[in-house]
């Protein structure tokens, strides 16, 4: 295991309504639907976010939404991921989008994973024994052909510590990212907040950054200036390569700025 603290960023994965905002939910206290029409439709539509601290690693933890009509909010927050967790329900098995967002993360190259049966306290022993076997067909070939399935519930807490375990195992075995020592991070989020500015949110690619710091924002090539930094609502004084993090930015109006 690598010294000191370790910043990873994991993502969910998977069909609408498969339990992947009550699993982040159960893993780490944070209800990462914040939009009121999230609250009121019961769906995910955009991108949420909790922290999860296992160890030695700190995992920044990006909910995606499992609805067809928003895989474009999936993709950019699957875009940043080291890791992944595909969630499947125990009661509905395999469905059009745990398809799609398996492609979709095979097709961006990640290496690291683990599948989640979510909703086992809806299902009998057999059943979910059968969707195991659904689920080791689906993954055949892919980087999760290997992978540990693990059994919940985020209603009874069934396996929501052996999920924290197995993550600590796989984020051990994780790759630490090529640094090329360049500040980059794409864009997921633009905000204001009142007497600050314009925030912006992504996962670091690469290099540092600090406050007092002048970056280039893309594709304008305008010239900016971080007043300040955030990670997980907490000021910091750094964000480093694989880094979840919230930059104050002077220079910039938050509309003008788009996601990527």
């Amino acid at each position: 295991m690598a010294s000191g603290k370790r910043d990873l960023v994991l993502g969910t994965a998977g069909h609408i309504d498969h339990g992947k905002t009550a699993l982040v939910r159960a893993l780490t206290g944070v209800d990462t639907d914040r939009l009121p029409a999230e609250k009121q439709r019961g769906i995910t539509i955009d991108l949420g976010f909790a922290a999860l601290s296992l160890g030695a690693h700190r995992l920044a933890l990006i909910d995606v939404p499992g609805h067809e009509r928003f895989v474009r909010n999936m993709l950019a927050g699957a875009s940043g991921l080291d890791l992944a967790m595909l969630v499947i329900a125990a009661d509905d098995s395999v469905m059009p989008q745990t398809r799609e967002h398996l492609e979709i993360l095979r097709l961006l190259g990640l290496a690291s994973g683990l599948i989640v049966l979510t909703k086992c306290d809806l299902a009998d022993l057999s059943w979910i024994r059968l969707v195991e076997d659904e689920v080791r067909e689906l993954v055949r070939g892919t980087f999760l052909e290997n992978a540990a399935v693990v059994r919940t519930s985020a209603v009874t807490g069934l396996g929501i510590d052996e999920l924290k375990v197995e993550l600590g195992r796989l984020c051990d075995s994780v790759t630490v990212r090529q640094d090329s020592g360049l500040f980059w991070m794409a864009i997921d989020r633009s905000f204001t907040v009142a007497g600050h500015g314009t925030v912006v949110t992504g996962t670091v690619a690469s290099g540092s950054v600090c406050p007092g710091d002048e970056l280039e924002w893309q594709p304008a090539g305008r010239a900016v200036r971080v007043r300040g930094l955030h990670r997980h609502d907490q000021p910091v004084g750094r964000l480093g390569c694989g880094s979840r993090g919230a930059i104050n930015l002077v220079g910039v109006h938050h509309g003008e700025v788009g996601r990527g």
